[in-house]
């Protein structure tokens, strides 16, 4: 090809050197940008076949790698919605189109909805805990959801589920069947009582009256009344049935359940959803009676202030100092993670190339944990960047004198008829 060769392979080098700088000037301009990751310019020969003596020049290609895989390092902040990733792996966000996409960038704050969003506009997604504990969709984004915090939405959880732990003492009296509290007649008589608070669909606070009453030996009956229905000074009679019996039969060898006796009571919270009470660790002992008791649930309560674990579950904590479990986070990946298509943002998408997207749970399957109150930075190195811009620069300059010497020599060989 000669001196027209050598004139396009100068421009060749040119344009690969341009690339080169296009690329440093991109890391140097993002390099407080948080979650971005560092683009690098690689070249690959061209070669043209040569014969007869004849070199023909080639050229210089250019494709643009990303260091995508590779990890910032971590700022502490004091916002406790601002999440990293400590490990491989990409929280999921999507567009306002609802588009999926994956991200490194986590500097998340409530927009007007009180959806999570980063910088760039984009919403967090996570399992809801609506349903129940949510379980993860391993090979696509099925089930996730924008998270939404509203902390002005005042919420109330029914109780579902409680403990009694207590100690019937075995001297007791064994009380007749016509009086005991399940008969519910103004002769009821019982050996032990005690009291818990549940809470109703709407966070109403419901009083249930537990009874404990020995029937006969290792035997006792635990009945729950709805404390509303007592009557006015004497409780016995209820205005209604009790809420739920049972009865408990104990092993006189250690005083513990014995392995045909119920461990658990069930019952209808009054304008509320079933509560279980464990019972597994009444005992029945010869010494006084004891009692302590839990049940879950609360009153309505405005979210106070929100805590994201190690997990990537999402907490309210509500004024009452309660927490309730929101949503999960769970972490992306891909066999590639360098091969995922970049988009504006600081978003990526999957490829041909990258593989496809696999879902888990933050420190599970060789995922990455979330770090709350902590930002991913820029993983650029300035100082790498501005030697890279200073070899491109001189790279430049010598492709440039390449061109200039072929149009030179084609000057003087255009001259030679003159």
């Amino acid at each position: 090809m000669g001196l027209y060769g050598m004139m396009r392979t100068g421009v060749s080098g040119m344009a690969a050197q341009s690339n080169r700088l296009s690329a440093v000037a991109d890391n140097i301009a993002n390099s407080s940008t948080n979650g971005y990751k560092r683009a690098q310019a690689e070249f690959s020969s061209l070669v043209l076949p040569s014969s007869g003596g004849s070199y023909n020049s080639g050229g210089v290609t250019t494709s643009i790698r990303y260091a995508i895989s590779q990890s910032g390092p971590l700022q502490y902040t004091t916002s406790g919605t601002d999440l990293a990733i400590e490990g491989g792996g990409f929280f999921v966000v999507q567009d306002s189109s609802g588009q999926p996409f994956l991200t490194r960038a986590g500097s998340f704050v409530p927009n007007a909805e009180g959806e999570l969003v980063n910088a760039a506009g984009y919403k967090l997604m996570g399992y809801s805990y609506a349903s129940g504990v949510p379980a993860v969709t391993a090979n696509g984004y099925a089930g996730l959801e924008a998270v939404v915090i509203a902390q002005s939405e005042l919420v109330a959880t029914p109780s579902r589920n409680g403990t009694l732990t207590a100690n019937l003492p075995s001297s007791g009296t064994a009380v007749a069947a016509a009086d005991l509290p399940s008969a519910n007649a103004a002769t009821a008589t019982y050996s032990h009582k005690t009291s818990l608070v549940a809470y109703d669909n709407l966070g109403g606070k419901k009083l249930l009256d537990v009874y404990m009453t020995k029937t006969g030996p290792d035997t006792w009956e635990v009945a729950v009344y709805d404390r509303a229905d007592a009557a006015p000074n004497t409780s016995f009679p209820y205005a209604n049935p009790a809420l739920a019996t049972t009865t408990l039969t104990f092993d006189p060898a250690n005083g513990k359940l014995d392995g045909t006796s119920p461990t658990d009571i069930t019952l209808t919270v009054p304008g509320g959803d079933a509560l279980t009470l464990d019972l597994s660790s009444v005992t029945q002992l010869d010494t006084g009676f004891t009692v302590t008791g839990n049940v879950d649930g609360s009153a309505p309560y405005s979210i106070d202030s929100v805590e994201i674990g190690a997990d990537g579950t999402i907490y309210a904590q509500y004024a009452d100092g309660s927490m309730r479990a929101l949503y999960r986070i769970p972490i992306a990946d891909v066999q590639s993670p360098d091969r995922l298509q970049v988009i504006t943002g600081n978003v990526f998408s999957e490829s041909a190339d990258s593989g496809g997207v696999q879902l888990g749970f933050p420190g599970e399957g060789g995922m990455g944990k979330v770090v709350s109150g902590a930002l991913e930075s820029s993983n650029v190195d300035i100082a790498q960047e501005l030697t890279d811009m200073i070899e491109a620069q001189r790279n430049y300059t010598a492709n440039s004198k390449v061109f200039q010497t072929g149009s030179d020599l084609m000057e003087l060989l255009v001259n030679l008829k003159r």
